[in-house]
């Protein structure tokens, strides 16, 4: 039963933001009493707690999986990544990560803890790889570089950079992966990242 709810809150949450979803919501969508429902989760703020976290562990296996192939797939790496972020973010909608980021602090540090933790020391582990392959251009500073990368990507989650009316997370994330990505490689690399997007596409 919990894991039934995990995924229906989830689905309810990512569709709806999480302010607008309630107990009551959930309990309804499922065909259980509220009482079952506060049998599994004390409170809305552990429920919204424990989603976001299943999330970003959905998310981190995938990217465990795609990092655990051989070294000289870089850029077959990246480009699933693109696309990985792609889908997350078409499937929740922009008011789901704003309202967890303003009301849900606790959920929301789990995220801070993922990015410190895991994205970062992925990135520099994929820049270190490129790097030795000739994709990056070697005088990079990976340290520097993928904590740049990584503040991109919590940049590009708060709407109140972008002043624009038409916000739009999923364009703007991956535009700014694609700059980062042109600024760092070399001829060999540009050219490798062309090809593996036209035979993904």
């Amino acid at each position: 039963m919990r894991e039934k709810i995990l995924e229906a809150a989830i689905e309810q949450f990512s569709k709806y933001g999480v302010r607008s979803v309630t107990m009551d919501d959930i309990a309804r969508h499922l065909g259980i009493s509220k009482k079952t429902l506060y049998q599994e989760f004390s409170d809305k703020k552990e429920l919204v707690k424990i989603a976001f976290d299943q999330i970003l562990k959905h998310d981190q296996n995938n990217i465990e999986a795609l990092m655990n192939g051989s070294d000289d797939q870089v850029i077959e790496t990246l480009v699933h990544l693109s696309r990985m972020m792609r889908e997350r973010l078409q499937s929740i909608n922009p008011i789901t990560i704003m309202e967890v980021q303003k009301y849900f602090p606790d959920a929301w540090q789990i995220f801070v803890h993922h990015k410190e933790e895991v994205i970062l020391s992925q990135m520099m582990e994929i820049l270190e790889r490129g790097k030795k392959l000739g994709y990056f251009r070697k005088e990079i500073e990976v340290p520097i570089l993928a904590r740049i990368r990584v503040d991109q990507i919590t940049s590009a989650m708060d709407s109140t950079n972008f002043q624009d009316a038409n916000y739009d997370i999923v364009k703007i994330q991956l535009e700014m992966m694609d700059h980062f990505l042109h600024g760092i490689f070399t001829e060999k690399g540009r050219e490798a990242y062309k090809t593996q997007q036209e035979h993904t596409n």
